[in-house]
């Protein structure tokens, strides 16, 4: 025996028009036609191959065979709705886990933790950090948050943020600094500098949008993750090169200066989240942050 059903939008038509006594009002619910509906309950008298109405004065009415499939579609019908709805709940009161690099978790994000669980309660962040390859739609990462260009993939919804600036920053502390801080760009192709081993092109990018030849650079000491870089800049080891929004709260507190400001690259900033599982606590997050992020 045949366990396949009758088209599920025909189904769908039916028990709209069954439930609401009417065509019109179970296209007016459905968003379609008065007679998209209609073919769809046609469709399904055919498949089925009795008749689900028959005419009523100007209207219609349920025939004994509609009458067993109304009750039947709209009890199927109706769990449907109160499971979707238990699921969606329950989505929406579990953790909300968010993947970010742990320099930008450590120098942007963390600062602002606090003000963020106190004006999204409803979230209930849970971070992951990571300072190697961030996979977006790797298993129990509901977004991520992260630098990086266009084009962005078919498979993800990506919220932009912020365009990326980088620049040079170092600390009052450095030997250096006064005579560099009132210097000229070009002053830094006679430096030793600071750099990352992650973020190689970050030098030669911000040189080339100066004007400057960079292969005259002179790189010094590396390190592997950002964290370590501009910790080695605040204690005065030397000049180094970072994202703005990652030195923001130094800049402002005087323990980084970047005398010669920041270009923007064709990075940005933006929440990536899976299309599949987009997560409407998304979109309150990625307002929340852009916030954060125009408001100095």
């Amino acid at each position: 025996m045949s366990r396949e059903l009758p088209p599920l939008n025909a189904l769908r038509a039916f028990e709209a028009a069954a439930r609401l006594e009417s065509i019109s009002r179970a296209a007016e619910e459905l968003h379609v036609t008065h007679g998209a509906v209609s073919r769809q309950v046609r469709l399904l008298e055919e498949t089925l191959g009795v008749a689900l109405f028959s005419k009523d004065g100007r209207g219609v009415k349920l025939t004994d065979a509609g009458e067993r499939l109304r009750d039947a579609s709209g009890e199927a019908f109706e769990r449907l709705r109160s499971v979707c709805a238990d699921l969606a709940k329950r989505s929406e009161d579990a953790p909300f886990v968010l993947g970010c690099p742990g320099s930008l978790l450590a120098r942007w994000f963390i600062p602002r933790l606090d003000r963020l669980n106190r004006e999204l309660p409803e979230l209930r962040l849970q971070l992951s950090a990571s300072e190697g390859e961030l996979d977006p739609r790797r298993p129990g990462v509901d977004a991520t948050l992260c630098f990086a260009a266009p084009p962005w993939p078919a498979d993800m919804r990506v919220f932009e943020l912020a365009a990326e600036s980088i620049g040079p920053v170092l600390s009052p502390r450095y030997a250096r600094h006064d005579a560099l801080a009132a210097a000229a760009p070009e002053a830094l192709l006679e430096e030793v500098l600071l750099h990352t081993v992650s973020r190689p092109q970050a030098w030669p990018q911000w040189a080339r949008a100066q004007g400057l030849d960079d292969g005259r650079l002179r790189l010094g000491q590396g390190f592997e993750h950002l964290y370590y870089l501009l910790e080695a800049a605040v204690a005065g080891l030397g000049v180094a090169i970072a994202p703005q929004q990652l030195v923001a709260d130094e800049l402002a507190s005087g323990r980084l200066v970047a005398p010669w400001g920041f270009v923007e690259t064709p990075a940005r900033l933006a929440l990536w989240v899976p299309a599949r599982q987009l997560d409407r606590r998304a979109e309150r997050l990625a307002h929340w942050l852009r916030q954060q992020l125009t408001s100095r």
